[in-house]
């Protein structure tokens, strides 16, 4: 299968990092097609504006779908619409910021999930443009699970997580997996640590086997 992975994660020997390279290492060597989009690395700009596009459909006023629409994309932009195209699973690996993903790839989202390439009309949800493709949120959070408990004091990881997972997801036609979530890993020990790469490792193994989660349910 192919496997697209986007790390939105400023350091790479944090444990979002290790996470990102534990699923290249794992995919590959089950045998999937892995190609990633490491947004700092490539200093990818999350601003959008006219520099999103070749073409330019109206010169005194901007409106960013019409441009979508009719527009030529920049070859940065077009490049990461291809990768996305190509994929048949994705993952986000991000840490948790302000209750969603971080900055750079919210704009990557912006800019990338195009109206009329991967939604508009009647082409959205069950049936967007990209059904048939499945996608795994994988992140990590400062606090400590029982923070993200529904009685606990930041309120239930998966209603936090809903905005992401059926408003830009399942939105263009993504399937959404049950997300892999490690709580606070500042706070383990090394051990700890390893033992949670352990486990995401094995569980990517058979990733593609794993029921999906119910649509607007969770």
């Amino acid at each position: 299968m192919k496997i697209l992975i986007v790390l939105a994660h400023p350091e790479l020997q944090s444990m979002n990092g290790a996470m990102y390279h534990t699923a290249i290492e794992t995919l590959q060597a089950e045998g999937h097609e892995v190609k990633v989009s490491d947004l700092y690395r490539q200093a990818f700009d999350p601003v959008s504006d006219r520099r999103n596009f070749t073409t330019v459909h109206n010169p005194s006023y901007f409106k960013q779908q019409l441009e979508e629409k009719d527009g030529v994309f920049s070859p940065d932009i077009e490049t990461e619409q291809q990768k996305v195209e190509w994929c048949d699973m994705m993952i986000w690996q991000f840490p948790l910021w302000w209750f969603t993903v971080p900055g750079i790839l919210k704009g990557w989202v912006d800019k990338v999930f195009a109206y009329g390439r991967f939604y508009g009309e009647a082409k959205c949800y069950e049936n967007g443009v990209l059904k048939g493709k499945k996608a795994l949120l994988s992140l990590t959070t400062g606090g400590t699970a029982e923070k993200y408990e529904k009685t606990g004091e930041h309120g239930d990881i998966d209603a936090i997580l809903k905005p992401i997972n059926r408003g830009m997801l399942e939105f263009v036609g993504f399937s959404v997996l049950e997300p892999q979530v490690v709580y606070a890993p500042v706070r383990m020990t090394e051990e700890e640590r390893e033992g949670v790469l352990r486990n995401y490792g094995e569980r990517l193994k058979g990733i593609f086997e794993e029921e999906l989660l119910s649509v607007g349910n969770y």
